[in-house]
């Protein structure tokens, strides 16, 4: 006798707004300071317009990872 599988239903996370206030705070919250203006930027460029809490504190902590070609834009 086969048993049916149960079918569960993902918890989707709720998106924000990837804004300089959002990207400020997680950044108070995770690393006891304020990004670079340039810094911001970059986490902007890379998620868009929405994403995940996870998201953004995930780019929070790569972005002081990375060299600073990387994360400026070139004239």
């Amino acid at each position: 006798m086969k048993v049916a599988a149960k079918k569960t239903k993902k918890a989707t996370e709720p998106k924000y707004t990837v804004s300089d206030t959002n990207i400020t705070k997680a950044a108070q919250r995770l690393l006891s300071q304020r990004l670079v203006s340039t810094e911001t930027a970059y986490i902007q460029r890379v998620l868009g317009n929405t994403a995940t809490q996870q998201a953004i504190d995930d780019q929070v902590l790569a972005v002081r990872k990375l060299s600073w070609s990387d994360i400026s834009l070139p004239d």
